[in-house]
């Protein structure tokens, strides 16, 4: 077991990993890799100054106890025998995190959903899409 899958998840989202978790899932058992399953806690708001004066101390940890704990109970439910599956969670920007974290955990693939792109995707540039084109190793996209 020498491989290393992350497969992206959205707790806010089941539409970014209902048919994405799975499909690394199966992927990590037929190459006998570690899939660890990465949730990013966004902090652009808790970075902003405005807002970052209202948010009681404690905040961000709390948060991030919450996703390690919704996480944990999504990997529980969709773990598979033969399979190594690590949860993890980061706070930060979404396709920067992931980045690094493929980066650091050596990853050979990346596994993600994405949904349809609206105009502010094609304007701006979705999460999806930057990891895309930022990736060192291959990435998955699986539509919904």
């Amino acid at each position: 077991m020498n491989q290393n899958i992350v497969a992206l998840v959205d707790l806010d989202d089941e539409n970014s990993w209902h048919k994405a978790l799975p499909t690394a899932i199966d992927h990590a058992k037929h190459v006998e890799a570690r899939l660890h399953v990465l949730t990013i806690v966004p902090d652009g708001m808790l970075r902003m100054s405005v807002v970052a004066q209202t948010i009681p101390e404690g905040y961000e940890q709390r948060i991030t106890d919450a996703a390690k704990e919704r996480l944990s109970a999504l990997v529980q439910e969709h773990a598979t025998k033969g399979v190594k599956v690590e949860p993890a969670v980061r706070v930060g920007s979404v396709y920067r995190e992931a980045l690094n974290f493929a980066r650091d955990c050596g990853a050979e693939l990346i596994v993600m959903g994405a949904h349809k792109p609206g105009m502010a995707d094609y304007l701006l540039g979705s999460n999806a899409s930057q990891i895309v084109r930022h990736a060192k190793c291959s990435v998955w996209v699986v539509r919904d």
